[in-house]
Formats: structure tokens, sequence, C-alpha cells
């Protein structure tokens, strides 16, 4: 027996009495079951044989990880007592697969398990505990605690008439309301799909190109329809179709229409093609086409985006989505720019992590990864490690494509289950895509002379997708990348309408006389959740599980309280917030805080709806840390010590404004500026970099609690943090109230002068200038970090005058900048009454 195999086994008797044998393990099963193909998406099963008293059973456990390592790894899912209604037999199938049929009265599992030694053994195990299932000392009563399967199974009330309807009827109480129907439908037509479904093969043309700020002039026929046959549908993404500073602060551009029209003009001859969805960020771009014949049968598109640049919230980096319904099959079709620079690939592999946390379609399935059929392209960006660009252009000539893929970091990161984990990737025969010379087929000659490599991928995951081709297209020069296609056939299921009617209509006349038989009923493993200590800007996170006990489907929804805007506190997010569970299934959601406000007792009530049932309230509660990110800059400059020494009794004069005013701006501002001021003048893009969570953390708490020691992060990470400070005050440096004054006088220098003179409140005007004064120095030495005053003064004039509610006037950016601009371009000490 092989060493995992015992292990895994040993953590599986681990779950039972000593009295209990754990006699079989089966570790690589695949189901085949009439339930929801996404019921068991996220999971790993494995089957083990139980015997206790000469009594088997069979036991599927589930299992987030391939192979458990711990007791908390494993969750029962079902238990089949090995009795005298129990039948198995195995059928073949193809070189590496057996396929084990197990009937127990009218349930059938059909169970796919790799052919091995150890699967052998474990039929073997099986057909033999069937052969002794017969004797009279059996005696099942011990598999009660850990379901009521067997008390179900032996239950002969013959009132049921139609079992096919896999609910056990309940007692129920006088004048209940009724179950939800269309959701019982929904979930018993799912169960017959076969009986209705037929599947078609459907081509895809996938694409995507990195396009470098270059304008469309060139053809895209060599790319979109270098095939004999047009495809059915094409998802074409591209990257960097707009580099200018305007595009990245504005999310504004002519180009998005003159690609379009590109790709339009590019598409196959002999077919029409209909747009089913266009959108993008900044510069990533994403257009989904469909043979004209074929619209009629697409629903519910939906799109979303996700930025992953600057403050890990710009679009200059992340993904552009789309979702569909092709027929009876979801796809998602995502294309993304992840971060950039060889050394970047846990920033990469993050990007990734982000994109599929944050998409939300706002329609289900709401995420990426529910969806039948998911194609992932873009400017991935990972490089190749440990070469040379000499090495690698060496090993090119020799062919030898082996050895550079071995050293190609999505190769290594998806080995190592650090991101696409569960998506395929064809073989790669073409060329690296990045980077070349403009306009050749030459690799980098610059002074970088940076080492090719396979930025440009198409990957896949789901059910019935073949790849036909996945190849570069080298005629296209333009660009300092190649562009990428793959084509695809994909089985989509498409209904056949006169068996579906016959099985609805069937199906209705049956419900007809159970529907008030039966009611949703769930379990929520807790009702109170207490996030402890809460500090800014470092989510936490708690799940909590919502079971379904009774024997319908259960639509649950986290609903909003009387007089409140939303489900729950801004501070929170749940996820998924709604949704079904079926009967014997459970979900867990997650509850994330993230706090970003001065608020210091945190509680929610939670009211989850259900419906056709009962509500149930789960209550919330933590306590947000006191940090100087979004205490008011009046207070901080009251404070005698750094924040966090500060007694509550201290904290809350302060707080009032009561005391004196012990510095002209906040001492933490100054911190940070002056940092800048003796490092950062001459870095580039300065303020464009990420830094990660854990370097955040570290500046958060040496500002709060004032060490002596010295700043201990990166110059990017103290530049990112300033732009955070001066985002989260309790009030921006331009209060709220003269927001509209300012904008109004932007297109004036002596009304804006006038506003900050007589209008701004002390120590306002003092970080105002201060700010202002140190932008001016940083400009002077625009050659080494490349920056300009209009760029300093989008990105900067957004913060000082942020709104209320954030981006809730984007029509008021340009008067924001210019308000700014104004001070960035004169001379601030004739001009603006000196600092107090």
């Amino acid at each position: 027996m092989l060493s995992v195999h015992r292990d895994v086994l040993q953590i599986i008797q681990a779950k039972f009495s000593s009295l209990e044998i754990v006699k079989s393990v089966s570790l690589e099963i695949h189901l085949n079951v009439s339930l929801p193909d996404d019921f068991w998406s996220e999971y790993f099963y494995i089957l083990a044989i139980v015997v206790r008293n000469h009594s088997p059973a069979l036991f599927l456990f589930s299992s987030k990880k391939a192979i458990p390592v711990h007791l908390s790894d494993l969750q029962i899912e079902s238990v089949i007592p090995i009795d005298e209604h129990f039948n198995c037999y195995p059928i073949t199938g193809d070189l590496s697969h057996l396929f084990f049929i197990v009937k127990y009265r009218r349930v059938e599992l059909i169970f796919k398990i790799g052919v091995g030694q150890e699967s052998s053994d474990f039929a073997s195990e099986l057909i033999k505990s069937k052969e002794g299932s017969h004797s009279e000392e059996t005696d099942y009563q011990w598999l009660t605690k850990y379901t009521n399967l067997y008390e179900c199974s032996n239950n002969t009330n013959t009132e049921i008439q139609y079992p096919d309807i896999s609910f056990i009827r309940q007692n129920m109480t006088q004048n209940q309301s009724s179950i939800n129907r269309e959701s019982m439908i929904k979930y018993q037509l799912k169960l017959k799909e076969p009986e209705y479904i037929h599947y078609q093969e459907f081509t895809i043309f996938i694409g995507t190109w990195n396009v470098n700020g270059q304008l469309p002039t060139v053809s895209l026929k060599p790319w979109l329809s270098c095939d004999n046959n047009p495809p059915d549908l094409y998802a074409v993404g591209f990257q960097e179709i707009d580099l200018s500073k305007e595009a990245f602060l504005f999310n504004d551009t002519p180009r998005e229409a003159e690609w379009e029209k590109m790709v339009y003009d590019g598409v196959h001859p002999k077919a029409k093609y209909r747009t089913v969805a266009l959108t993008r960020l900044v510069g990533i771009q994403l257009i989904v086409l469909i043979n004209v014949k074929h619209y009629q049968f697409i629903r519910n598109i939906a799109v979303d985006t996700v930025g992953t640049g600057l403050l890990g919230k710009m679009g200059n980096k992340g993904g552009v989505a789309v979702r569909l319904e092709l027929h009876n099959t979801s796809l998602c079709f995502v294309n993304s720019h992840l971060a950039a620079h060889v050394e970047e690939f846990e920033r990469r592999n993050q990007d990734y992590k982000d994109i599929n946390a944050r998409i939300n379609f706002k329609r289900y399935p709401t995420s990426i990864k529910n969806h039948d059929q998911v194609y992932w392209l873009g400017d991935l960006n990972y490089r190749i490690t440990e070469l040379t660009t000499s090495q690698v252009k060496t090993l090119l000539l020799r062919n030898e494509m082996n050895a550079l893929l071995k050293a190609d970091q999505l190769n290594q990161q998806k080995e190592r289950g650090n991101v696409l984990l569960d998506y395929t990737e064809a073989d790669i025969t073409f060329p690296p895509t990045y980077k070349y010379d403009l306009n050749s087929d030459t690799f980098d000659t610059s002074e970088k002379a940076r080492p090719p490599a396979w930025t440009d991928r198409i990957l896949y995951r789901g059910r019935g997708i073949y790849q036909l081709e996945y190849r570069s297209h080298m005629d296209l020069r333009i660009s300092d990348h190649k562009p990428v296609s793959g084509v695809f056939k994909s089985e989509i299921s498409v209904i056949d309408q006169a068996k579906f009617r016959k099985v609805h209509e069937e199906l209705l006349k049956r419900l007809d006389k159970l529907e008030n038989e039966f009611l949703p009923q769930v379990t929520v493993d807790q009702t109170e959740v207490k996030f402890g200590l809460i500090k800014f800007r470092e989510p936490q996170f708690r799940d909590i599980i919502i079971a379904n006990t009774g024997q319908v489907p259960a639509e649950y929804e986290f609903i909003k309280k009387l007089d409140e805007q939303s489900y729950c506190k801004e501070w929170m997010r749940i996820t998924p917030y709604y949704g079904i569970v079926n009967p014997g299934e459970k979900i867990d959601i997650r509850l994330e805080v993230n706090l970003e406000t001065d608020v210091k007792d945190l509680e929610d009530i939670l009211v989850l709806h259900l419906n056709g049932g009962k509500d149930m309230f789960i209550i919330v509660t933590g306590t947000g840390e006191k940090t100087s990110f979004t205490t008011s800059m009046a207070a901080l400059c009251r404070a005698p010590v750094p924040i966090m020494y500060l007694t509550e009794e201290q904290f809350g004069k302060i707080v009032d404004l009561e005391g004196d005013v012990l510095y002209s701006v906040p001492r933490e501002l100054w911190l940070l500026i002056d940092h800048l001021y003796k490092y950062g003048l001459g870095v580039k893009d300065l303020f464009e970099s990420n830094s990660t969570q854990e370097n955040f953390v570290k500046l958060r708490d040496w500002l709060d609690f004032g060490s002596s020691e010295p700043i201990p992060v990166s110059v990017e990470t103290v530049a990112e943090s300033l732009l955070i400070f001066l985002s989260y005050t309790k009030e921006p440096v331009i209060p709220f109230h003269l927001h509209d004054a300012a904008i109004a006088a932007s297109s004036n220098y002596q009304n804006c002068k006038n506003i900050i003179n007589q209008k701004l409140p002390d120590i306002h005007r003092n970080v105002f200038l201060y700010i202002c004064m140190f932008l001016q120095e940083f400009l002077r030495h625009s050659n080494e970090n490349g920056y300009d005053a209009k760029t300093l003064a989008s990105l900067f004039g957004e913060i000082l005058l942020r709104d209320p509610i954030r981006n809730s006037k984007p029509q008021a950016s340009r008067g924001k900048s210019n308000f700014l601009y104004n001070f960035l371009v004169n001379d601030l000490s004739t001009s603006i009454i000196p600092m107090k």
C-alpha cells in the first residue's frame, strides 16, 4: 500500500470509534450522479468501507484538499448500508478508469475510479462486503449517529406515490406557507436534464493581444480569420489599447471604438457576427461576438471589471469579464493584464486571486468559478526565470522548448498550486510572444534586452472543451507583443423543447399533489459571530455554514432591516449573500470585515431570510482599533504622543478638539512626506506601485506606535501609504462643504487662492500648502520620476477633494484636478498666506 494511501486511511480511521474498522479506501474518484454539476465542483472525494460487528457500510467523504492531511479536512457526505438492498458492479471504462455502479433501493450512484492496485483492492473488498452482508449478526443501528439515511431508506410509507421526487414526507403544522414552487421545479428539472438535453458542438475562437498603446493601423484578418471555417463565437481581448494618462485617470479613450471596428473588419468573411458584449477597464478590452444565427439562443449577459493596479484598485492592471448563457450552458470569458516585471510573480498570483474574488456579475452564477465553461486569456505577464536573455535565445535557436517551458513562471506556479490550478493550457509550440522590436520579428535589442517570454496565454476549465489550435501570429508586428489565438470545440447543452415540455408537464402534475406538504428548513452553525479587535485595512474573515435539513430546496437571502440602505453595514461583505441550498447540502457563507472608518464598536444584526420559511438573525460584533489613518487632522495635531499610547480619556479629548494645537501638520503626515522628500523624489512611477498588505501593516503600526527605528518598508510603500492616509482621514483636506466652491473656482487661480486663504481652517490650510510644496519639489525632479503637474493634480486632486460617498461624482474629477493644478504651477511663497 502506498504511504500516501496509508496516511489517508489512518486519518479516516480517526473519525470512527475503535469498534468501527476502516477496511479499504479509494482516493481518486469522480462522480456522475443526478445532481447539479457545480455541487461537486470544489471538492475531492474519497470512498471508504467501514465495518462494525460484521455490519459494513459505504462512506462518501468530501475534502477541499486532493490529499487530506488533517481530520478536519474530511466531511461525511453520504452513508449507504451494505445490506440486502445494496448492489454494486463494475463497468469497464477507458484504459485509465473504470465505472463502479452502486445501487441502494431507489438511489443509483456512478463512481469513476482510477485504474490501479488500490482501486482493484477497493472494488474487491466492496464486493466481498456485499457477499457477507446477509449474516444474521448484522445490525446497522450504529449508522444512525452519522446519518438518518438508514432510517429513511427503511420507511415503508406507501402514501408516497412519486418516488423519483427525492423528498421525504414531513408532518406540517397547520397554516404554514407553501414552499417555493419555482425553486423545486428548477431543482427537479436539473435532475431530469438527461431526458431532454443533447449536446451540440460550437467552435469558439479566443484571441489575446497586448497592443502596447499602438493605433489600430493594420488589418486583423491574419489573426481573426486565419482558419478555413468561421467560428461560432469570438472572444477577443486586448491589453494596453491606450497608455495615455487620461485613459488611466479618467478611464476614457476613443481607442475602444477604434479597436472594436478593427475586430468587426477582421472577423471571418464567411459568416455575419453580432456583438454580445463589450467591456473595458482603462486599456483592457474584451469583445464577445457570435454568429447571428445563434444570437437568439444567448441570454443572461453580464459584465464586470476589477482593477488591481494602484492602491489595489486602479485599472492600469486587472481584469474584465463577460458571462452569458448559450442555450443551456453558462460561459465566462476573462481578459486580464497582470502585474509586470520578472520578479513580481507573487503579485501576479495575487492579481489573479483578486480578480476571481472580486468579479461579481450580480446574477447567478455571480462568480467566475461557478460557470460551466471558463476561458481565461490575456497578458498574464509571467516570465522565464533562472535564465539569461542569451541562454533563452540559444535554447530557442536549438528548438529546446521543453527546457524553456520548465523555466516558465506560469507553469511553475501552476505546479505549486498558486495560480490557475484547475485550468488547462494546451501545449505551447510557438515562439515567445514578448518582447519584440516594433515592426519586426526580432527579440528586444534595446539596452534592457528583456528575455523572451510567453506572457500572452489562453487557458480554460470546464467539461466538454476540446482545444483544436493554440498559436501565435507573427505577421502582426505593430506591437512589442505577438497576438495569440486558441480555437476550441465546445460541447453546449441544448434543450429539446418537445421533450422538455413533456418532462415539465409531468413534474407539474406531481408537484400539484406535494407542494403544500413541504417547507424549507435550514440550520446555521452559529448565530453570533465575534470578530474581536479589527484593525484598519486588515481584513478578517469568519465562515458560517447554512445546512439544508429539510427535504426541499431552500432559497435564502440576507435582506435589509427597516430604515437601512443595505443588508449589512458598509464595513462588512457577505459572500454569497443569496443562493439556493439543495436537500442534504450545505453552503459556506463568508463574512469579511474590512475597517476603513473610525468606527469603534462594530455591531450588526443580519437577517437571513428563507423564502417560504422563517427568518433567522445573526449577530456580528467587533471592536475597531484606533489609528491615525481615520482620525481627523485637527485631532492628530493635538496628540502629545503617538495615537496608540493615548489613554481613552486623552483620545476622547483630542477627538473633541480639546487642548492646544501642538503641530502645524499631523506628525504622521510629516513623517511620510519627509521620508519621500529624502528618498523618493527621483523614484520612477513612485505613486503607481502597489505594496503588499504585510508592508502596509508594518508602516501603519510604525506610525501609530511611534517607533524610533527607521521606516521598515520601501519608499514605494510609503508613497502608497501617503495616498491612503489622505484618502481615509476623518475629513478630506478640502472639507466637504467647500467642494462645490472649489470646483467652481478651478478655472481662476485668484478665486482658488481666496478659498484657501479665507475659508479653509488653519490646520487644513497648513496641510494643503505642505502637500503642494512637496509636490512642487517633486516636480523639480520630473526628469527622474516621470511625473508632470497635470498627472499629480489628477491623482492628488481626487484625494484632497474626495467625495463623502466615494466616486459618487465622477463628472467633478476634472474640476478637482484643475483646482490643485493652479497651486502646483504657481509660486506659493508670494501668493498664499504663510503657514501658522
